[in-house]
């Protein structure tokens, strides 16, 4: 809704939402407002042409030791940039051992990974290439078989000015996946005015989002994440469980905490958490509503929710509310072996 029936309808819902809620939980709602422009980083502008080549890289299995795994693999556009599996099998039938997070909106996201181990996209694309148990692959003979593949090699000199290099390969993926962005959510629209855009029990959820879910203290922002690290106590019931942010930090202070995911887009990516142990949105409130496992290490804020049914089902209409546009985005002709290939203008 646009003109000068938006601002008066939102006013409406705002006087109505300060009733409810407090005056921190009514700044927390307007903080998570729609996604702002991707941010680029300096040295290493958007062109159509690097965008290109790398959703070329991302889609093609030839960046992995035996040639099966890609990008898409487990970031699987059909499956909301993730894929429905707990976990992830890479090459020769290995299983990780942790749940694929979705590429959709990861621009976002000031670090990459469930541990926050790469601190940009360009460090996170090269990430899963010299994982032994994803793609299995050296960096060095990557740029070997690409650099045998005329099509390739053309185009990275029309886009970068060089022969294929890791670089080169870091920087084509993490400009095509700041591309891998979401449009206007039904909140987004709800927020701007359109009062029907979200159902009444996705208002009521939003509610509770900001109250009695204690949902926004970490999940806030238009990424609805605050970026940083918790230990909610999944997997801490297990013998070894996943050292989580403390295999990066050393510190014993970050043992089990994981990176807070963006929940746009969240009805799209189950399983959920960093096993992929919760299969639905439902099971998902249904953990934090128990309080977590128990664990020295435990978020303050993990405590028994008590939420009713309704309330619950409301938490997870508000979540599918998030669900935007998505982006129409196909998997590209890739270079073949011997041929030649038109790189387009830098």
């Amino acid at each position: 809704m646009k003109g000068r029936w938006a601002a008066p309808l939102l006013a409406t819902v705002l006087v109505g939402l300060t009733v409810a809620w407090s005056t921190g939980a009514l700044g927390q709602f307007l903080a998570n407002g729609p996604l702002p422009p991707v941010p680029v980083p300096p040295d290493n502008p958007q062109t159509d042409a690097k965008v290109r080549l790398g959703a070329q890289l991302y889609f093609d299995t030839r960046l992995s030791a035996d040639n099966t795994i890609s990008c898409a693999t487990c970031h699987d556009p059909k499956t909301g940039w993730a894929n429905h599996n707990p976990t992830d099998t890479g090459i020769r039938g290995q299983v990780g051992g942790r749940n694929s997070g979705t590429i959709l909106d990861a621009a976002y996201m000031r670090v990459q990974f469930w541990d926050g181990r790469a601190a940009s996209l360009e460090e996170q694309a090269l990430g899963p290439i010299h994982n032994p148990i994803e793609m299995g692959e050296t960096l060095d003979n990557v740029v070997r078989k690409l650099n045998a593949i005329p099509g390739y090699k053309t185009q990275f000199n029309t886009v970068f000015g060089t022969d294929v290099n890791t670089d080169g390969i870091a920087r084509a993926i993490a400009a095509f996946e700041r591309t891998v962005v979401s449009g206007l959510s039904p909140y987004d629209r709800w927020l701007a005015g359109e009062k029907t855009a979200m159902s009444s029990a996705a208002v009521r959820g939003l509610g509770l989002f900001n109250g009695k879910g204690h949902c926004s203290p970490c999940h806030s922002g238009p990424a609805f994440s605050d970026q940083g690290y918790h230990n909610i106590g999944v997997g801490m019931d297990q013998k070894n469980p996943d050292l989580g942010r403390e295999a990066v930090t050393k510190d014993p202070r970050d043992h089990g905490r994981f990176k807070t995911p963006g929940l746009r887009n969240c009805a799209l990516t189950g399983p959920y958490l960093h096993t992929g142990a919760e299969k639905t949105l439902a099971d998902v409130i249904a953990y934090y509503d128990r309080g977590g496992i128990a664990n020295q290490n435990l978020d303050l804020l993990m405590l028994p929710l008590r939420l009713t049914p309704r309330e619950k089902t409301d938490l997870v209409a508000f979540l599918e509310a998030l669900t935007g546009t998505q982006p129409n985005i196909m998997p590209p002709a890739l270079p073949e072996a011997g041929a030649a290939q038109e790189g387009g203008s830098r």
